[in-house]
This record gives structure tokens, sequence and C-alpha cells, in this order.
């Protein structure tokens, strides 16, 4: 059959009976793999990008109101650290000091005693316990991104005519902020997260391997190198599902947020 005729029938056993055909390196169904490993990856990667926004813009305005301040040439270095420093390596660096220094093991997702049990409230709170570690090694970059283009972003507003005229006219500093500048500056940060959902899961590969958790990074990476075409194609499915997620929820949270974008669709 034709590759068009293929990918239909795909698609199509998908949508009618959930079924996403059998992994040829581990020989089972793909979609119980993915049920063992969706899920975690999901978790991690929601936590993650909440981290990223509510650590990122936050910082991005302090920095950019207090401008060539300490904390600004501090977040600076921090970013930089961020944008250069590989995710595996950073998390190479953290599990050396954490063993070497502290005495304590941060790979996995659980402790010991909790990897083969089933799921319980205890097993539960050991994730929560352990999950902080992977989500600031992932969302590090990011962050450290978005902090940047926030700051860029609102200095930019911060000169502009408007700004001016309402200090001029006796606005409260805060006011003149949060209810301008901020909100225009933050629209290209909310537009990314159609992007970042999927960069987060997609990102994770190598941090999962170092980190032994079992999310879909490193199953990807085995298909791939097996040729396991329909788990591949399964997780890139996922992964491209997440990217138009994202880009509804950015799509919402920009009308919400900008007054302008609801009134050129009135006008329109």
């Amino acid at each position: 059959q034709g590759i068009a005729e293929q990918y239909f029938r795909w698609i199509s056993n998908i949508i009618l009976h959930g079924d996403f055909g059998r992994s040829f390196a581990w020989n089972k169904p793909v979609s119980a793999l993915l049920w063992e490993r969706v899920p975690l990856t999901i978790i991690i990667s929601l936590i993650t990008t909440i981290f990223i926004y509510a650590v990122s813009i936050p910082i991005g305005i302090y920095t950019a109101t207090h401008k060539y301040s300490f904390f600004d040439y501090f977040w600076t270095f921090i970013g930089f650290i961020g944008l250069s420093v590989p995710g595996f390596l950073l998390a190479l660096l953290i599990i050396w000091w954490t063993y070497s220094i502290l005495g304590i093991s941060i790979s996995g997702l659980f402790s010991q005693e909790y990897i083969a049990e089933p799921w319980s409230i205890g097993k539960v709170f050991d994730m929560l316990k352990r999950i902080w570690f992977p989500i600031i090694i992932i969302g590090m970059s990011g962050t450290a991104g978005l902090i940047r283009v926030m700051r860029g972003n609102l200095l930019d507003e911060l000169q502009k005519q408007y700004v001016t005229t309402a200090r001029a006219k006796g606005v409260p500093e805060k006011t003149v902020l949060y209810r301008y500048p901020v909100r225009i500056a933050v629209n290209p940060i909310v537009s990314t997260v159609g992007w970042v959902l999927p960069s987060v899961v997609g990102g994770e590969v190598l941090v999962s391997i170092v980190l032994n958790l079992p999310t879909t990074g490193p199953v990807l990476l085995k298909a791939v190198m097996f040729q396991d075409m329909y788990l591949a194609g399964s997780i890139t499915l996922i992964l491209s599902l997440l990217t138009v997620i994202g880009t509804l929820i950015a799509d919402i949270l920009l009308v919400w947020i900008d007054p302008r974008i609801r009134f050129s669709g009135l006008e329109k």
C-alpha cells in the first residue's frame, strides 16, 4: 500500500479503536507503552511549563524596572548560564554534587521502596518530593530565555510616550507599570505557549536518560534507534497535538490579556 493509505489506516485505527499499532522493539502494543509513560510526561511537562512562566515573568519585570542593578546583573548571569549549559550536563553536575556532598540520590521519580509498588498516596507524595529536581533542570533553559525576552520587551515599552504621559499626569508607578507596559510586553511571552509545551517534552530526552525518568523521552530515543515507526510516530503525534493545544491556550490567553485583540475581532 502507498504511504498515504498506510497513514490513513493508522490514524483511523487510532481514532476509531485506540490502536496505535505494535512496537517492534518492545513487542507489545504501543498504547500500553504510552499508557505507562505519557501520564508522567504530561505531569512533568505541565508543571515545568507553569514553573517557566511563574519564574521568568516576575524576574523579567524586576530586572527591567531595576536596570543595571546588582540583581539585574545577577539574573543576567544566571540567564546566560541557563542558555549555554545543556540540560543533561546540568543534571550530571547536580547529581554528582547532591550525592558527593549531601549523600542524596536525586535520580528517578520514586524512591527505591516505591518503584515497583502500585499507586498510592505515599507514592504520590514521594513523587512530589523528587519531581522538583527534573522540573528545575528541564525548565532552566526556557526560563533563562524568557527572562531575557520579558526584560527586553518591557524596557522597550517603558521608553514609549504613553508611559511618560501617564507618569506626568501623576498616575501611581505600579498602575503605570502593570496596567499598560507589562500587559503589552507579556504578549510575546504568552504566544510562546504553543511551542514551549512540545519543546519541554522533546527537550527532556537526554535529561530523562541521565535522571532515569520514566517518561517518553528515553522511549522515543530507543524507538528512533530501532526504527520502531509505530512507537516513534505515536509520540510525534502526541507532540503535534500538544503544539495545537498550546497554540489554542496561547490564543485564548492573548484575547483575555490584550483588549486590542478583542476589539480588532469585533471590528472584523
